[in-house]
C-alpha cells in the first residue's frame, strides 16, 4: 500500500500526553492515528462520542462577559446566603 504523508499542528502537551500514552500501550502515534483514520474511513464516523460542552455555548459566554462587566462596574452585585448541606444524607 503506498504512503502519504499528513501534517497538522497540536498542541505540544497534547502530542506529549499521547505519545507517553501510545508507549504504554506499545504503539507509535503513527500507528494510533492510522487506526483512527482507518476506522473512520470503514464506519463513516468518529469512532467515540463527541459532545458540546454547554459552559461553552454562546449564551452562557455573553451571560459570563455581561456578569464580568457588571462586576467590574460594581452592578448587579448581590450577596447570597450559603446553605448547609448534610454531606451524610447523601451517603445513606
Amino acid at each position: 500500500m503506498a504512503q502519504t504523508m499528513v501534517n497538522f499542528r497540536i498542541d505540544e502537551k497534547v502530542k506529549k500526553d499521547m505519545e507517553q500514552a501510545c508507549k504504554e500501550m506499545g504503539l507509535s502515534v503513527t500507528t494510533a492515528f492510522t487506526i483512527f483514520a482507518t476506522k473512520v474511513g470503514k464506519e463513516k464516523r468518529i469512532p467515540f462520542e463527541i459532545a458540546v460542552d454547554p459552559f461553552y455555548s454562546e449564551a452562557n459566554i455573553e451571560r459570563l462577559r455581561n456578569a464580568i462587566a457588571d462586576a467590574k462596574a460594581g452592578r448587579s452585585m448581590t450577596e447570597h446566603e450559603l446553605i448547609e448541606v448534610d454531606d451524610d444524607k447523601d451517603m445513606a
